[in-house]
């Protein structure tokens, strides 16, 4: 069963000590199951965005922690900021991250709260997915009056806490709890130190833009029942404000960008750089606070360089690159992805050791008395190279002077190459974890006949997935010799050996996994299975000889005229 996991984005009203920062996130790392990925203080908010992920039960227990902690050593009734707040530990919402649905994550910010309310006497409420009533889910409303009108809040039968005592705790304040989406939290630096203009920018914007005025008088408008008539604002999914960063010496604009389905944070830059520039302004540059998803940032990165006609199918690294320098993103400080993009702190690079190590690590290591890697892992590897050389081919194509008009068509074949490539890179490394499975499946014990039905059992299961990743291997291969065929028929031409060179590499990828798709096959006992996959495999090489004849004979053809 894959495990279920969690993000927890707890905000503390502190930013500027860090030594008090540092005892709330040392109980975090003290939790077992627990990743502490980032931590994000700012000393104008004096607010810090802390990010951590894992399995539910461990994340409550760490959060619960971290609360306590908090309300410990941070007091509130000293506390002075730029952003709205009414807490030590001020929100606390806990994100779905895999094979989890959200109703499930609501009953866990619950069982938070509860254990926040009762044991802490912190009063608590619920908002977005875990609102236990309408007019609760949003958390300006339940944030309303801030930490210097939460007394008289308390008071207020309306406005009882859903856990937690109606006394007003002076030093810890009160916590927001929630269950929800993915939110991005983002910042726009302004050439301006004006509040009041980052405001206009601000509401210009955000989805609930800004109330209506008589132009005569100045007066709010208001509808029939007394209610002020507001002008919505560009963005749907946005809160935003705008404030003065001492920090940096300039104006912002902060915005929460809550459902990046819709609005994404490339579409929240571009419009806020409109509105701005309409306002004699400009946006210098933004900022990210806390962990942002990859995909946020090769949509951004894609988006801009349709923008300029060049080839979306380039590397991840690439794209990310052009999507941190369109927006921005190392305008005031320097921005690493590696410690900003949430799949990247997650990734366990243990697992990639090959595709990490340099070409001639990666050759020495072959070359070693080590049986692992061997043919299947190389066999992938040509298969990356071969589906690397047509995706050059593309991108080179897509940029050639005088054809522009076309640029998108070699975008498109780049973008399937790269596909290829990153699956084949996958691979090589999945090649030697599946051999070192079927090692691992013969050192477990055989004692007894249950130790050793266990272990017949392990080797069969593991010598057929040994099986299946160089057949996939096979596959992939194949299938990416689409785009040397393409390239060798449609791209440019200085670079057509290149296309040749890579159905070469291709052939030699099917033809290579194949040898450790039948080696491996002597030990498995599934014949059925075995001679189904042994035939496909067949017509796959017959298809790839073909296929590379096909395009050596293009190749050579258009060498020689």
């Amino acid at each position: 069963m894959q495990k279920q996991l969690i993000e927890c984005v707890p905000n503390f009203s502190e930013g500027r000590d860090m030594s008090i920062i540092k005892q709330i996130t040392d109980v975090i790392e003290t939790v077992d199951g627990v990743k502490l990925l980032d931590v994000d203080p700012g000393k104008a908010t004096n607010r810090t965005v802390v990010t951590f992920v894992g399995e539910p039960q461990p994340v409550i227990e760490a959060a619960f922690l971290a609360i306590k902690k908090a309300s410990e050593v941070i007091d509130m009734s000293k506390h002075h900021g730029e952003h709205p707040r009414f807490g030590a530990t001020d929100v606390c919402p806990l994100v779905p991250v895999a094979n989890i649905e959200m109703d499930e994550v609501v009953k866990y910010a619950h069982k938070l709260g509860q254990k926040v309310g009762n044991e802490l006497n912190i009063p608590v409420y619920f908002y977005e997915f875990a609102a236990t009533e309408e007019k609760r889910r949003n958390l300006a409303t339940v944030r309303s009056g801030e930490y210097e009108g939460l007394q008289k809040k308390l008071k207020n039968p309306e406005w009882k806490p859903d856990f937690g005592p109606t006394d007003f705790n002076a030093k810890a304040g009160a916590t927001a709890i929630s269950a929800r989406n993915f939110l991005v939290a983002y910042n726009f630096n302004l050439n301006t130190t004006s509040t009041r203009r980052a405001n206009a920018i601000a509401f210009d914007v955000r989805e609930a833009g800004r109330v209506k005025t008589d132009p005569k008088t100045g007066k709010n408008l208001l509808d029939q029942n007394g209610n002020p008539i507001r002008q919505p604002g560009t963005l749907p999914k946005t809160k935003a404000i705008g404030w003065y960063i001492e920090e940096y010496g300039i104006a912002q604009i902060s915005m929460n960008l809550t459902d990046i389905s819709i609005t994404s944070i490339h579409k929240a830059f571009d419009e806020v750089v409109k509105s701005a520039t309409s306002r004699g302004i400009r946006v210098t540059g933004s900022e990210l606070v806390g962990l942002v998803p990859k995909q946020a940032m090769i949509d951004a990165g894609k988006h801009y360089l349709e923008k300029q006609q060049r080839s979306t199918g380039i590397s991840e690294e690439d794209i990310i690159k052009i999507a941190v320098k369109s927006l921005g993103l190392d305008d005031l400080k320097p921005f690493n992805p590696k410690e900003k993009i949430i799949e990247y702190l997650l990734e366990d690079i243990s697992n990639q050791p090959l595709i990490n190590m340099t070409v001639k690590d990666f050759a020495n290591e072959t070359a070693s008395e080590s049986p692992a890697p061997g043919g299947g892992s190389i066999a992938a590897y040509m298969g990356v190279l071969g589906a690397s050389l047509g995706t050059m081919v593309a991108n080179l194509s897509s940029h050639k002077r005088g054809w522009d008009d076309n640029w998108k068509l070699y975008s498109n074949w780049a973008e399937k190459g790269q596909l290829y490539k990153e699956t084949l890179l996958h691979l090589v490394d999945e090649d030697t974890n599946a051999f070192n499975k079927i090692m691992d499946a013969f050192k477990l014990p055989k004692n007894s006949e249950e130790e050793k039905a266990a272990r017949s059992e392990a080797i069969q299961k593991a010598t057929k997935y040994a099986i299946e990743i160089p057949f996939k291997v096979m596959k992939t291969a194949y299938e990416s010799m689409e785009v040397m065929e393409a390239m060798a028929e449609i791209g440019l031409k200085a670079s057509i050996s290149d296309a040749g060179v890579g159905a070469l590499a291709a052939r030699s990828a099917v033809m290579g996994a194949f040898l450790n798709v039948k080696i491996n096959a002597e030990g498995l006992n599934d014949k059925e299975f075995l001679q189904k996959l042994l035939t496909e495999a067949e017509n796959i090489q017959s298809k790839t000889i073909e296929k590379e004849t096909k395009i050596l004979e293009i190749v050579n053809k258009k060498i020689a005229d």
